[in-house]
């Protein structure tokens, strides 16, 4: 909510400071109009706009595991609830019910009005016949005069027209939508400017469809000051009296050229682009590999019920036909793997890719553990490091990896932070198991800050010894990474 509040109004204060510098005392006032109408629509939808910028980057370790590593392991947190937030909401949600009751009465108000006074007909409008002293004003189609003045035909021809222009052009509906605004954002007071300057407008429109239809410029100005100081109507109405200011004489009788006016047009087309571009624009880090479609290797009994394993001998033979389950620990390794094409850095769940394959799954697969490829051989020097895809068989946690990510998930201890501040994101951890099993060389290659990497290097170090990675049955250094999904709840 508050990014919310923050991304819209910078554009809405930008815009109304560009509409007060640059257009109000221009003769555009159609354009204007829509400049502020169109200024309040842009605001609201910049923070729902996201523009992704790709940022190529190289990941440092590449894990060919099966997909329990991929997926890592999901460790959440329990944190005290903290009451401000529904205090705040609770006091919000009181005034705005208040504004929300004044917006509803007034509006009865008026509709009290129309019903209860004598109505009449007039070209496209209706005029509403009060008893009480009032200058004409209107509200969607209903302009409201003085009875008495209407029968007497007190009223000039100027203010009809006047009145009419807010109709056709229906201005009710602008000051309806910005009320509405100010209702649920009272808070905010950028919106009250918003709502003089298009009342403003609405007038300036007003004389300007007066003065072309009369031309007498000083009889009109003449009028509108004896009709000044009068009683001012209710504020959900278009005011024949409104800001009768200096401004509205003066716009009388300027002029813009058609140059100037679409020179100060264009300059909001780069003023817009970098409002976009500086508060919509999000840099994403995309590692080489998955811009070209990364492939996402899945093994696992699960994905393999249907399928029967051909081995070869020596002499590259078929001598047996296995399921998945029966195959030994290094004939499980060399098995195929299944492959799923991914575009995006997002760890696929178990029932994602279950989905994704279902079509897919293979019938038959060779595994041949004499071929060339698939006899792995140490390097000469002694203190090297493996990944997984340079062993014969990988370490093994005591209990299993579903073990050792239980062993995380109760050892690891959300860190204290601001009562504001609500951790989300993903811990990445490198380490090594050695030939004796122990996990020694732990790095933390991205955290979340507020001491979530330091946590995840404490409870590595807590690790019972594994059984370490193999090649032909000698023990080896091998690398490993582990991803702690981290995700604070009030």
């Amino acid at each position: 909510m508050t990014d919310f509040l923050i991304k819209s109004t910078i554009p809405l204060t930008t815009l109304l400071l560009v509409y007060f510098l640059l257009l109000e005392k221009e003769k555009m006032h159609e354009f204007n109009r829509f400049y502020l109408l169109f200024s309040l629509v842009f605001s609201f939808a910049i923070p729902f706009i996201t523009i992704e910028i790709i940022e190529e980057i190289t990941k440092p370790i590449v894990q060919n595991t099966p997909i329990e590593t991929i997926q890592g392991n999901s460790v959440a947190f329990v944190e005290k609830t903290n009451y401000l937030p529904i205090i705040l909401w609770s006091i919000y949600g009181i005034i705005t019910s208040l504004f929300a009751i004044r917006f509803i009465r007034n509006l009865l108000k008026i509709i009290s009005k129309i019903n209860s006074n004598t109505r009449i007909d007039y070209k496209n409008a209706t005029l509403v016949l009060l008893k009480e002293e009032v200058l004409p004003h209107t509200f969607l189609n209903y302009i409201f005069i003085n009875k008495t003045d209407y029968n007497y035909q007190k009223i000039e021809a100027e203010l009809f027209s006047h009145e009419l222009t807010h109709v056709t052009q229906k201005h009710s509906f602008d000051i309806l939508f910005i009320e509405i605004l100010k209702t649920v954002f009272w808070f905010n007071p950028i919106f009250i400017f918003y709502k003089k300057a298009i009342q403003l407008n609405h007038e300036f429109l007003a004389d300007e469809k007066v003065v072309n239809s009369y031309n007498n410029i000083p009889f009109y100005q003449n009028l509108l000051l004896s009709k000044a100081n009068e009683n001012q109507p209710l504020y959900l109405a278009s005011n024949l009296n409104y800001l009768l200011t200096k401004k509205r004489l003066i716009m009388m009788t300027k002029t813009t050229s058609t140059a100037r006016a679409f020179l100060k047009k264009g300059i909001l087309i780069p003023l817009l682009a970098v409002l976009v571009f500086s508060l919509c624009t999000k840099v994403v880090a995309q590692d080489n590999s998955q811009k070209e479609g990364k492939n996402i290797y899945v093994t696992g009994e699960a994905y393999y019920k249907k399928t029967t394993f051909k081995i070869k001998d020596e002499q590259g033979k078929v001598v047996a036909k296995k399921k998945y389950s029966d195959l030994t620990a290094k004939q499980k390794k060399l098995a195929p793997p299944l492959v799923i094409r991914s575009y995006n850095d997002k760890p696929l769940s178990e029932k994602e890719i279950i989905k994704k394959i279902k079509k897919e799954e293979p019938k038959t697969f060779i595994i041949d553990e004499f071929d060339p490829k698939n006899i792995k051989t140490k390097k000469d020097n002694s203190n090297a490091v493996y990944s997984t895809a340079e062993i014969t068989d990988n370490p093994e946690y005591p209990s299993g990896m579903e073990a050792f990510y239980k062993f995380v998930g109760e050892n690891y201890t959300m860190p204290k932070t601001p009562n504001d501040v609500k951790l989300a994101g993903k811990v990445y951890v490198t380490y090594i198991i050695e030939t004796n099993g122990e996990i020694s060389n732990i790095k933390v290659l991205r955290d979340i800050g507020y001491g979530t990497g330091e946590e995840a290097i404490r409870v590595l170090k807590l690790s019972p010894k594994w059984k370490p990675g193999t090649i032909n049955d000698e023990a080896v250094r091998t690398q490993f990474s582990l991803p702690i999904s981290i995700q604070s709840k009030t």
